[in-house]
């Protein structure tokens, strides 16, 4: 039997798909400082926009944050067990080999676990890791003068400036990851669908055990 349930709430889709736009707009403007031939605006326009929405990655992160502990997300969905760790092989070799070989995903989605342990684990590092990494490099580059002794205690100008360039080619190789997966539900738009409405399907087997489907 198949049930449609209510999987994203509205604060989470909301802050994806802004957390998207901040990403994108900072990925734009970071190329556009680092590479004078990637003339889409004026440098001192870059400057000022990846500045100013670099900050607004700040509360983006902190209410993502916030909210997952409050709301028992980060514990229920996010967090990586012993059966994770032994079954990231399985998850890997499906997504490397399988899945093209119209092999069955190890990994069934339930209203106890959302994530397969490779999702556990990519968006544990772009959020508790890649995340407070570019905020924090990039509060410093933001006002060199003023946090000079902290980039020097770091190792300097060049450092701090590699860090940060090294993450956001990060979040150029995640966002285009991301992107080719959420094409790969039943439909093409089906995972983009159900990030914009909140819905998907639940199919409810003979034992009673749920196991999430995404909405058409």
């Amino acid at each position: 039997m198949i049930n449609k349930i209510y999987l994203y709430p509205l604060p989470i889709r909301i802050w994806h798909w802004i957390n998207a736009a901040i990403i994108i707009i900072l990925i734009i403007t970071g190329l556009q400082l680092r590479f004078s031939a990637f003339a889409i605006m004026e440098y001192s326009t870059a400057a000022l926009y990846h500045k100013c929405i670099g900050f607004t990655l700040v509360g983006s992160f902190l209410f993502w944050f916030i909210y997952c502990i409050a709301s028992g997300a980060m514990k229920k969905h996010y967090s990586l067990r012993l059966r994770d760790i032994k079954r990231m092989f399985l998850q890997g070799l499906y997504y490397a080999v399988g899945m093209f070989k119209g092999k069955a995903n190890p990994f069934t989605p339930t209203l106890e676990e959302k994530f397969n342990p490779l999702q556990k684990l990519s968006y544990l590092t772009v959020m508790l890791l890649a995340t407070p990494i570019a905020i924090c490099s990039g509060i410093l580059l933001s006002d060199i003068f003023f946090f000079l002794d902290f980039i020097r205690a770091i190792g300097g100008l060049r450092v701090v400036d590699a860090i940060h360039v090294s993450v956001g080619y990060f979040f150029v190789i995640y966002l285009l990851i991301h992107i080719y997966m959420s094409t790969l539900g039943e439909t093409f738009c089906s995972y983009i669908k159900t990030m914009i409405t909140g819905y998907g399907r639940v199919k409810i087997h003979d034992t009673g055990e749920k196991d999430i489907e995404t909405l058409k």
